[in-house]
Protein backbone atom coordinates (compact mmCIF):
# COMPACT_ATOMS: atom_id res chain seq x y z
CA UNK A 1 0.00 0.00 0.00
CA UNK A 2 1.42 3.47 -0.43
CA UNK A 3 1.45 4.78 2.82
CA UNK A 4 1.60 8.51 3.20
CA UNK A 5 4.35 9.97 5.56
CA UNK A 6 3.63 12.32 8.76
CA UNK A 7 5.15 14.88 10.70
CA UNK A 8 4.28 16.41 13.65
CA UNK A 9 3.64 19.83 13.71
CA UNK A 10 2.82 20.59 17.20
CA UNK A 11 0.07 19.66 20.63
CA UNK A 12 -2.08 22.63 21.71
CA UNK A 13 -4.63 22.40 24.32
CA UNK A 14 -8.28 21.62 23.25
CA UNK A 15 -10.88 24.09 23.53
CA UNK A 16 -13.90 21.84 22.50
CA UNK A 17 -12.79 19.27 24.59
CA UNK A 18 -12.01 19.68 28.35
CA UNK A 19 -8.93 17.57 29.59
CA UNK A 20 -8.15 16.81 25.63
CA UNK A 21 -5.33 18.26 23.61
CA UNK A 22 -4.97 18.23 19.45
CA UNK A 23 -2.14 16.91 18.22
CA UNK A 24 -1.53 18.00 14.88
CA UNK A 25 -0.06 16.16 12.14
CA UNK A 26 1.04 17.27 8.49
CA UNK A 27 1.48 15.25 5.28
CA UNK A 28 4.35 17.70 4.05
CA UNK A 29 3.56 16.98 0.61
CA UNK A 30 -0.14 18.35 0.47
CA UNK A 31 0.22 20.35 3.53
CA UNK A 32 -2.85 18.27 4.67
CA UNK A 33 -2.76 18.68 8.51
CA UNK A 34 -4.62 15.85 10.61
CA UNK A 35 -5.72 16.44 13.85
CA UNK A 36 -6.12 13.65 16.56
CA UNK A 37 -7.50 14.47 20.10
CA UNK A 38 -5.64 12.82 22.56
CA UNK A 39 -5.21 13.20 26.34
CA UNK A 40 -3.60 15.02 28.85
CA UNK A 41 -0.96 12.14 29.77
CA UNK A 42 -0.46 11.64 26.07
CA UNK A 43 0.35 14.72 25.07
CA UNK A 44 2.72 15.73 28.08
CA UNK A 45 4.41 11.81 26.98
CA UNK A 46 4.98 13.19 22.89
CA UNK A 47 6.02 16.17 24.46
CA UNK A 48 8.53 15.26 26.57
CA UNK A 49 9.55 12.18 23.89
CA UNK A 50 10.51 14.99 20.86
CA UNK A 51 12.41 17.47 23.83
CA UNK A 52 15.65 14.95 23.94
CA UNK A 53 17.28 16.74 26.42
CA UNK A 54 14.26 16.60 29.00
CA UNK A 55 13.78 13.53 31.97
CA UNK A 56 11.49 13.14 34.09
CA UNK A 57 13.21 12.03 37.40
CA UNK A 58 10.88 8.25 37.13
CA UNK A 59 10.04 6.97 33.83
CA UNK A 60 7.07 7.31 32.40
CA UNK A 61 4.87 4.18 31.16
CA UNK A 62 6.09 4.97 27.61
CA UNK A 63 9.75 5.07 28.55
CA UNK A 64 9.42 1.96 30.53
CA UNK A 65 7.90 0.02 27.54
CA UNK A 66 11.03 1.89 25.00
CA UNK A 67 13.05 0.49 27.41
CA UNK A 68 11.55 -3.27 27.43
CA UNK A 69 11.81 -3.33 23.53
CA UNK A 70 15.42 -2.05 23.57
CA UNK A 71 16.20 -5.12 26.12
CA UNK A 72 14.55 -7.45 23.88
CA UNK A 73 15.89 -6.63 20.91
CA UNK A 74 13.69 -5.15 18.74
CA UNK A 75 13.51 -1.56 17.23
CA UNK A 76 10.31 0.38 16.74
CA UNK A 77 10.33 0.69 12.64
CA UNK A 78 6.98 2.91 12.14
CA UNK A 79 3.52 3.98 12.80
CA UNK A 80 0.88 3.14 10.61
CA UNK A 81 -2.54 5.14 11.24
CA UNK A 82 -4.27 3.17 8.89
CA UNK A 83 -8.18 4.07 9.32
CA UNK A 84 -10.94 6.26 11.22
CA UNK A 85 -13.98 5.23 12.69
CA UNK A 86 -16.92 7.45 13.81
CA UNK A 87 -14.00 10.10 14.77
CA UNK A 88 -11.72 7.46 16.31
CA UNK A 89 -8.02 6.62 14.75
CA UNK A 90 -6.45 3.30 14.78
CA UNK A 91 -2.63 2.68 13.96
CA UNK A 92 -0.36 0.09 13.82
CA UNK A 93 3.10 -0.06 15.81
CA UNK A 94 5.68 -1.93 13.91
CA UNK A 95 8.46 -3.33 15.31
CA UNK A 96 11.44 -5.83 13.56
CA UNK A 97 13.87 -8.22 15.53
CA UNK A 98 17.00 -7.23 15.36
CA UNK A 99 18.88 -10.44 15.54
CA UNK A 100 17.06 -12.24 12.68
CA UNK A 101 14.26 -9.83 11.23
CA UNK A 102 10.76 -11.09 12.45
CA UNK A 103 8.24 -8.72 12.15
CA UNK A 104 5.70 -8.17 15.29
CA UNK A 105 2.78 -5.01 14.64
CA UNK A 106 0.38 -4.34 17.32
CA UNK A 107 -2.68 -2.89 17.53
CA UNK A 108 -2.23 0.57 19.40
CA UNK A 109 -3.82 4.15 20.14
CA UNK A 110 -2.46 6.59 18.10
CA UNK A 111 -1.77 8.72 20.92
CA UNK A 112 0.60 6.07 22.42
CA UNK A 113 1.86 4.92 19.22
CA UNK A 114 3.07 8.82 18.51
CA UNK A 115 4.32 8.50 22.02
CA UNK A 116 6.46 5.72 21.11
CA UNK A 117 7.54 5.88 17.81
CA UNK A 118 9.24 9.90 18.74
CA UNK A 119 11.54 8.14 21.45
CA UNK A 120 12.65 5.90 18.61
CA UNK A 121 12.57 8.34 15.67
CA UNK A 122 10.45 6.30 13.71
CA UNK A 123 8.53 7.84 10.92
CA UNK A 124 4.55 7.70 10.86
CA UNK A 125 2.46 6.97 8.42
CA UNK A 126 -1.59 6.92 6.91
CA UNK A 127 -3.04 6.06 4.16
CA UNK A 128 -4.31 8.45 1.56
CA UNK A 129 -8.10 7.20 2.34
CA UNK A 130 -7.33 8.57 6.46
CA UNK A 131 -6.40 11.61 4.77
CA UNK A 132 -9.15 12.11 2.42
CA UNK A 133 -11.87 11.48 5.44
CA UNK A 134 -10.47 13.61 8.19
CA UNK A 135 -7.44 16.03 6.49
CA UNK A 136 -7.76 19.44 6.07
CA UNK A 137 -6.52 21.62 3.79
CA UNK A 138 -4.99 24.85 6.10
CA UNK A 139 -3.87 28.37 5.23
CA UNK A 140 -3.75 29.89 8.10
CA UNK A 141 -1.73 33.00 7.72
CA UNK A 142 -4.44 34.37 5.61
CA UNK A 143 -6.96 34.61 8.49
CA UNK A 144 -7.69 37.67 9.76
CA UNK A 145 -7.24 38.54 13.28
CA UNK A 146 -9.99 41.34 12.49
CA UNK A 147 -12.83 38.77 11.06
CA UNK A 148 -15.57 37.30 13.29
CA UNK A 149 -15.33 34.47 16.05
CA UNK A 150 -16.07 31.37 13.88
CA UNK A 151 -18.15 29.95 16.45
CA UNK A 152 -20.78 32.85 16.30
CA UNK A 153 -20.54 33.04 12.42
CA UNK A 154 -21.66 29.82 11.90
CA UNK A 155 -24.60 27.67 13.88
CA UNK A 156 -25.86 25.86 11.98
CA UNK A 157 -25.28 22.91 8.65
CA UNK A 158 -27.97 25.08 6.59
CA UNK A 159 -25.77 28.48 7.09
CA UNK A 160 -22.80 27.02 5.62
CA UNK A 161 -24.96 26.41 2.37
CA UNK A 162 -25.75 29.87 2.09
CA UNK A 163 -21.92 31.06 1.75
CA UNK A 164 -19.20 31.00 -0.98
CA UNK A 165 -16.46 28.46 -1.48
CA UNK A 166 -13.94 31.15 -0.56
CA UNK A 167 -15.79 32.06 2.33
CA UNK A 168 -15.73 28.51 3.53
CA UNK A 169 -11.96 28.17 2.98
CA UNK A 170 -12.07 31.25 5.35
CA UNK A 171 -14.23 29.55 8.51
CA UNK A 172 -12.36 26.47 7.78
CA UNK A 173 -8.86 28.36 8.69
CA UNK A 174 -10.62 30.00 11.84
CA UNK A 175 -12.44 27.30 13.02
CA UNK A 176 -8.99 25.31 12.85
CA UNK A 177 -7.53 28.67 14.42
CA UNK A 178 -9.79 27.79 17.20
CA UNK A 179 -9.25 24.23 17.60
CA UNK A 180 -12.86 23.57 16.61
CA UNK A 181 -11.56 20.53 14.38
CA UNK A 182 -14.79 18.73 14.65
CA UNK A 183 -16.41 21.97 12.75
CA UNK A 184 -13.70 22.15 10.77
CA UNK A 185 -14.21 19.08 9.26
CA UNK A 186 -17.86 19.47 8.73
CA UNK A 187 -16.93 22.74 6.84
CA UNK A 188 -14.48 20.28 4.71
CA UNK A 189 -17.34 18.10 3.88
CA UNK A 190 -19.38 20.86 2.75
CA UNK A 191 -16.32 21.95 0.54
CA UNK A 192 -15.90 18.59 -0.98
CA UNK A 193 -19.98 17.84 -1.97
CA UNK A 194 -19.88 21.46 -3.98
CA UNK A 195 -16.23 19.91 -5.86
CA UNK A 196 -17.91 17.28 -6.53
CA UNK A 197 -21.21 18.84 -8.00
CA UNK A 198 -18.29 20.84 -10.36
CA UNK A 199 -16.56 17.44 -11.13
Amino acid sequence: MDYKQLIIRGISYSQTQSGAYALLLEHEETHIKLPVVIGNFEAQSISLGLEKDIHPPRPLTHDLFTKFIVSANYELVSVIIYQIVDGVFFSNINFKNKANNEELILDARTSDAVAMAVRFDAPIFTTQQVLNEAGILLELEDVSKEEQPFSETVQSEDNLKAVSMEELQKLLDEAVKEEDFDTALEIQEEIKRRKKKID
